[in-house]
């Protein structure tokens, strides 16, 4: 064990732990002022009190997302400054305009919203959400352009021993960003979808269940949420539009998310054949490659042992052709072993083919971790599966007026909604980081090559164990506050009316 291992290791638990709150942050803005937007123009406050209810969750996971990344600039120039020098002038761009524009416009709408609601007028107060929401839509334009450059390295030169930026306009047409952009952020409103879904499908059991046991005109009890015999209809009413919307939200991306994956899985194999060899344990070059459904490979992964899978499958999602050709990893192997990183034509790029000249190259490892690489890939995809099928049921379970009961099936299910497109997106991220392996820039600096050369190990395990105590205790306060506001259920609202007064004090409307 060296620093490397426990620096990709730190990185890999703060990056995948803030990642947690991302796409809820991205998707859920805008599905807010949906909300607001469908309250300005009906008028109705059941509409309203949605949008303060899930307007309030989003604020603290918007909160816990902003904290969890600060520490992951920070750790580009302690854990990875060699990869810092090499990169800087081409990742530097997008991280500039990332914080610049997207960041401050996010930040500066969403404190608008938060104490606007008496003080600027309806249509004004609406426009601010709607900005916040694509100020966090623009913020993962950034990101991915920064991370597909390292998936793909366009756009780039190597010069005076580092990678300088030669067009800026390729960053943003880069082949794999136009991937995964849709990918990611339609997988970002499955868990948005999910998250409304799921919440709203927990409390409309719950208190179907509760007024059918109770007296007719009584208060109701569930769950540490009390709720006025008046207001039981209408809280049902709203809860049960709310488990609709967020299950055709979810089923909606749903399809969005697959058309936009089989769209990555193509760009992905035309820059990184390696990977898609890994995500699918393929071990020799087929023109009929099928899709393993269950792999099992020998010990270290170099070889597969047994396998069930379904013909033809793989050589659609990496060609679009049944019969097209999937190299595998033992053949790139060998075209490595012979020619460098110069695969083939198809997949190499200027920066790689001049850097893979030079001299201070190092011998790297090409194959990545096939079982985690393989595993990760089908996480995703069940896991987000999963999620789709209950957003199904839910809108089967609520046909006809029906309502649901909270029997064990139905809350567990509730429960795990908001987390399985989740779960699933994380895990999509770490076949995406793994598959890409040893390469931190794909072709052009090995991961080993990147970590600061003055960084010891046990500054390493320091700041890794003491950056996962702190996380975990993130963990703990964020899960608690969303707990707590979920029981609270719907707020009361009175009617919203523009304070005049500018003397008046601003008021935080959560």
């Amino acid at each position: 064990m060296d620093a490397q291992i426990i620096a990709r290791w730190q990185f890999g638990i703060t990056t995948v732990y803030h990642f947690l709150f991302v796409p809820l942050t991205i998707a859920l803005s805008m599905l807010v002022a949906v909300l607001q937007t469908i309250w300005y123009k009906t008028g109705n406050d059941n509409f309203l009190r949605l949008t303060k209810f899930f307007g309030k969750l989003f604020l603290i996971n918007f909160a816990a997302g902003v904290v969890t990344g600060i520490v992951q600039e920070f750790q580009f120039g302690m854990n990875w400054s060699e990869y810092s020098r090499f990169v800087g002038d081409v990742f530097g761009a997008p991280l500039a305009l990332e914080a610049l524009l997207a960041f401050f416009l996010e930040s500066t709408f969403i404190g608008l919203w938060i104490f606007g609601w008496d003080r600027l007028p309806r249509k004004l107060h609406l426009m601010a959400i709607y900005l916040a929401a694509f100020g966090t839509m623009l913020s993962a334009v950034f990101i991915l352009a920064a991370n597909s450059w390292m998936q793909h390295p366009v756009g780039a030169t190597y010069r005076n021993g580092r990678a300088e930026l030669t067009d800026f306009g390729a960053l943003l047409t880069n082949p794999v960003f136009l991937a995964t952009f849709p990918h990611q952020i339609s997988s970002a409103y499955m868990v948005a979808g999910g998250f409304i879904a799921g919440l709203s499908g927990w409390h409309l059991a719950r208190l179907n269940k509760a007024r059918q046991q109770a007296a007719p005109g009584t208060d109701l009890d569930y769950s540490g949420t009390h709720v006025k015999a008046e207001n039981v209809e209408r809280d049902i009413t709203t809860w049960r539009w709310a488990a609709k919307f967020g299950a055709w939200v979810l089923l909606a991306a749903s399809v969005l998310t697959i058309i936009s994956g089989d769209i990555q899985a193509k760009a992905m194999t035309h820059a990184q054949p390696m990977k898609m060899a890994a995500a699918e344990a393929l071990y020799q070059t087929r023109d009929d490659a099928s899709f393993s459904v269950f792999t099992v490979g020998n010990l270290d992964g170099t070889e597969e042992v047994f396998s069930v899978r379904v013909p033809y499958v793989l050589s659609f999602m990496a060609t679009g052709n049944i019969h097209g050709e999937v190299q595998g990893i033992d053949d790139l192997k060998a075209q490595y072993e012979q020619q460098g990183f110069r695969l083939d034509d198809r997949g190499q790029l200027p920066l790689q083919a001049e850097f893979a000249d030079q001299p201070k190259q190092q011998p790297v490892k090409i194959t990545p971790n096939v079982p985690v690489t393989y595993w990760s890939f089908r996480l995703m995809m069940g896991l987000g599966g999963l999620g789709a099928l209950i957003g199904a049921w839910v809108l089967f379970a609520l046909r006809g007026g029906r309502n649901p009961m909270p029997t064990k099936l139905w809350q567990w299910s509730m429960a795990a909604l908001p987390f399985l497109p989740l779960f699933a997106i994380s895990f999509g991220w770490i076949m995406a980081e793994m598959g890409r392996q040893p390469w931190i820039v794909a072709g052009v600096l090995p991961t080993q090559a990147a970590v600061s050369p003055s960084v010891s190990l046990g500054e390493a395990i320091l700041t890794m164990v003491l950056f996962t105590v702190i996380y975990g205790a993130l963990a703990v306060v964020e899960f608690g506050l969303i707990l707590k506001w979920n029981r609270a259920g719907l707020p009361e609202v009175a009617p919203v009316e523009v304070v005049e007064d500018e003397d008046a004090p601003l008021s935080f409307a959560y």
